[in-house]
């Protein structure tokens, strides 16, 4: 039996999605989460998925960090990205993660249904309006970042979402049920993984990877090139 898991916090697009795995697979099991922790916890009590539909902006996630999280902890999971996030820059983002597809939410839920079968089939599933679009000259400047995420634990994945949600050790100790020390060593490596000297900065490095950042450098990309093609 095909299984899927929707991984979407609002009610009225997780019953859309549903509709649309029915018309690809006819009575196949769809499982649902309303955040990242929620889908990690599915995966770890043994979830089998064909495919894990996620949505990017989610409860308790920094922009691209969820698929990052979700990539690092079970890399043989299928993801697709179905979101209402159209920036090409943000699009470049995930796929740089390895995601199987990117499809946007304005799409109709035939477009939806076909590019979900795509992805079944093992087809990257992009956008038309993506694919149209003539390469990017240079890489995101969150794309060493994204790199040097893929270094840390899934633990300190989430040490470093609760640290750019202001939390400090104790707190961290206390939602994640381990002890002060176990939370400082995890902070010290996280610096030490992404090259930086503090919490704040670590903070700001996560920063790059929101999606306001990532758009703006999407537009300053864009006029760079604008720029360039006018000299």
């Amino acid at each position: 039996m095909t299984r899927f898991l929707i991984v979407e916090d609002h009610p009225l697009f997780r019953e859309a999605l549903e509709g649309a795995l029915q018309m690809v697979a006819p009575g196949a099991e769809i499982l649902q989460a309303m955040s990242v922790d929620g889908a990690l916890e599915q995966l770890s009590a043994g979830a089998e998925l064909d495919l894990l539909l996620l949505d990017l902006s989610m409860p308790g996630t920094t922009g691209l960090s969820g698929i990052v999280r979700i990539r690092k902890a079970f890399p043989k999971v299928p993801v697709v990205i179905v979101s209402g996030h159209q920036d090409p820059r943000i699009i470049s983002g995930a796929l740089s993660l390895g995601v199987a597809g990117y499809i946007f939410k304005s799409c109709s839920k035939q477009e939806l249904a076909q590019s979900i079968g795509e992805a079944l089939q093992g087809l990257v599933c992009l956008p038309d309006a993506y694919r149209a679009m003539r390469p990017q000259r240079a890489p995101s400047p969150a794309h060493d970042l994204l790199k040097r995420l893929h270094d840390l634990t899934p633990q300190q994945l989430r040490v470093l979402e609760m640290l750019k949600r202001g939390l400090q050790n104790k707190q961290i100790a206390y939602e994640l049920k381990i002890s002060e020390t176990t939370v400082k060593v995890h902070v010290s490596d996280i610096l030490r993984k992404l090259n930086v000297v503090s919490r704040t900065k670590a903070i700001v490095e996560m920063s790059r990877i929101d999606f306001a950042t990532l758009a703006s450098d999407g537009a300053r990309a864009k006029h760079d090139r604008a720029q360039s093609d006018q000299q």
